[in-house]
């Protein structure tokens, strides 16, 4: 499956960032751990610069979701000027934000993610579980993963039932107003779902359209704490869906499935009742699929 075509972030803005001299540090005088290859991999053959770049990424975690760049240096070994030049550099490339003095990971790092699943062949692992399913309630079903602001479809198993939108494997869709996009920005921090809604257009589709930035972020409370999120007539007018998340081995929300249908074949409560049990049913077993891998 050829990866969807991902748009590029526009760069973010360059924003001067004052050392903390109270400290009495300056930024060059750090004493740096040093990075040392791995045993087996030639000095010549392993990037220090690369290495260092990830561990930055690393350093962050849901303990350490916001940090300034003494708090990075501190946990990664790094002077504070490597740690600088580094943060600096994701900030420019999409993957981190910079407000004042903390920076944060943003959604772009989630591109690397989509990477990682289509080098893995997740949707071939999907799809016999999209067929399955659509085949159970004789509605399609999709799987999408999370890139910037949008949702990519991934994998796809349909009806002959017809639809006004017509979806394939690449198609996006944005985020906020899809049952997918919900259940997956509902895994990110407030940090990651303020930066994704910035980046969209909150323009209402449909009157039913919820554009409002914290009502949406309630609704985000609503699939979390549910495992599943229905959305009616946000998108279109005529089209509801029901979506729920996929997890990887470390429990994270990697990509989300859904069964959509319209209003004239199926009512809220029967979706609930009838397509919502099955839907979270198959989104754990394509969950340990995944982690078996």
């Amino acid at each position: 499956l050829p990866p969807a075509t991902v748009a590029r972030s526009q760069p973010s803005p360059r924003r001067p960032i004052k050392m903390d001299q109270d400290r009495g540090e300056s930024p060059n005088t750090a004493v740096e751990a040093p990075i040392v290859s791995p045993v087996g991999l030639k000095d010549g053959d392993f990037v220090k610069s690369l290495a260092r770049g990830l561990l930055v990424i690393r350093s962050f975690d849901d303990e350490n979701q916001v940090q300034t760049l003494s708090e990075v240096a501190k946990r990664t070994g790094l002077s504070r000027a490597t740690a600088r030049r580094l943060l600096l550099t994701l900030n420019e490339l999409g993957y981190a934000t910079l407000e004042g003095r903390s920076f944060a990971l943003s959604p772009g790092v989630l591109r690397l993610g989509y990477a990682y699943l289509s080098s893995l062949g997740v949707p071939e692992i999907a799809q016999p579980f999209l067929e399955a399913l659509s085949e159970e309630v004789h509605e399609s079903c999709s799987m999408t993963v999370l890139d910037g602001s949008d949702i990519v479809y991934v994998a796809r198993a349909s009806t002959k039932h017809l639809f006004s939108l017509t979806l394939s494997i690449g198609s996006r869709l944005p985020a906020f107003s899809t049952s997918m996009g919900r259940v997956l920005l509902a895994d990110l921090d407030r940090a990651g779902v303020d930066a994704t809604l910035e980046a969209s257009d909150l323009v209402a589709r449909t009157d039913r359209s919820v554009t409002n930035v914290e009502h949406i972020v309630e609704e985000l409370a609503v699939a979390k704490a549910q495992g599943w999120y229905l959305i009616d007539e946000e998108l279109e007018l005529g089209i509801r869906a029901v979506a729920a998340p996929v997890r990887d081995l470390s429990g994270r929300v990697v990509a989300a499935i859904n069964v959509s249908t319209t209003t004239a074949r199926m009512s809220r409560e029967d979706l609930v009742e009838s397509v919502v049990p099955k839907l979270v049913d198959t989104a754990k077993l394509l969950s340990t699929a995944l982690k078996a891998r």
